[in-house]
């Protein structure tokens, strides 16, 4: 099951988007650490070109800090691209962020030729926190759900520094499956556009194999990780809703319950710093997608060709296109018109004196 979201005011923005990147020195695009390559729209980078680019892997304290480190390598190996890592507790982010801006732009700066950037992300990234964190006040409405920011604004966090605010904006289709589910357990993704149960059971395989421990920690399952790595998914869902008292009456567990709990658990970083890919399970996903979208392009592209080939236009006829009537049928049609003049006549024709 693929998840998908791009509701209107997506569309909006990306029209704001590629009319004001014409005239930015440098995208800032936040990330989540939990999701450095799902939360990169490639969307954007399409639209801003061969613009430089400042990736800042946000919420840093609830990512895997290993894993954050090898994501900042990758990013950083980029041509034109530099990345940093941020989380609320940083104490002067302004100052780290217009300092990398610079050296992305060095001939931008001072009045006669200010800085000119523009900040985007998926929504839910912790954009809005991030801009009233560095401008010291609340210009920008937060909120832990998706779609918050609606409209574009400017921020000046310089004199000489101009940061132009978006809404936040997932692309249409989304072609890497596991970004999806990714983008949805950390509140990327509208929740009526995905089934918490189905995206807590991805969830929970990925953390199985790589963070067992916090998942025993957290939920007392009195296992061991191998044991709870051997677990069927939904195994572990209807005992980790036993655990947390997510039982209805005869027993039953509420599977949904128990769902969202195990999301609030993993959003909040309850269950501890969770990284959720590293750079080469990304690129195994994203080529995996890559190939399963030039397929059905391949097939849409042949029944295309098919449909077309079918509709073959009909040959030219020997008249030249020009229908001409049935002998019969035309002179009853001109023996039809002209009782119809000779009709009109009469009624033209005014009544002689009466004798």
């Amino acid at each position: 099951m693929a998840i998908q979201w791009f509701p209107g005011h997506m569309h909006l923005t990306r029209q704001a988007i590629t009319e004001r990147v014409k005239e930015i020195d440098v995208v800032i695009e936040v990330l989540d650490a939990r999701l450095p390559g799902s939360s990169a729209n490639p969307l954007l980078q399409e639209m801003t070109g061969h613009k430089p680019r400042l990736k800042i892997l946000n919420k840093q304290d609830l990512a895997d800090p290993v894993h954050t480190k090898a994501w900042m390598d990758w990013y950083n190996a980029q041509s034109e691209t530099r990345a940093i890592a941020l989380d609320a507790s940083e104490p002067a982010p302004t100052k780290r962020l217009i300092e990398q801006c610079k050296l992305l732009a060095p001939t931008r700066g001072g009045m006669a030729k200010p800085m000119r950037v523009l900040i985007c992300g998926v929504p839910n990234v912790g954009k809005s926190t991030l801009i009233n964190s560095m401008s010291g006040k609340t210009q920008a409405k937060t909120g832990n759900e998706a779609g918050i920011t609606k409209i574009e604004q400017r921020i000046v966090l310089a004199d000489d520094f101009y940061l132009w605010d978006t809404p936040g904006m997932l692309w249409p289709r989304i072609i890497v499956e596991k970004s999806g589910f990714n983008l949805a357990a950390s509140g990327a993704v509208g929740r009526n556009a995905y089934d918490e149960e189905l995206v807590v059971l991805e969830l929970l395989l990925y953390l199985q194999k790589h963070y067992a421990p916090m998942l025993e920690a957290r939920y007392k399952l009195g296992l061991s990780a191998e044991e709870i790595a051997a677990l069927h998914d939904d195994e572990l869902l209807t005992l980790i809703g036993k655990k947390r008292g997510a039982v209805m009456s005869g027993g039953r567990v509420n599977l949904q319950k128990a769902a969202e709990l195990v999301l609030t658990d993993f959003r909040d970083a309850i269950l501890g710093r969770i990284t959720l890919e590293t750079p080469a399970e990304f690129e195994v996903w994203l080529a995996a997608g890559q190939q399963k979208d030039a397929e059905r392009q391949a097939k849409k592209d042949a029944l295309a060709a098919a449909r077309k080939k079918n509709r073959a236009p009909r040959p030219p006829r020997e008249d030249g296109g020009v229908k001409k009537p049935a002998p019969a049928k035309a002179a009853a049609k001109t023996a039809a018109k002209s009782g119809a003049q000779g009709t009109a006549k009469s009624a033209a024709k005014p009544a002689g004196p009466k004798r």
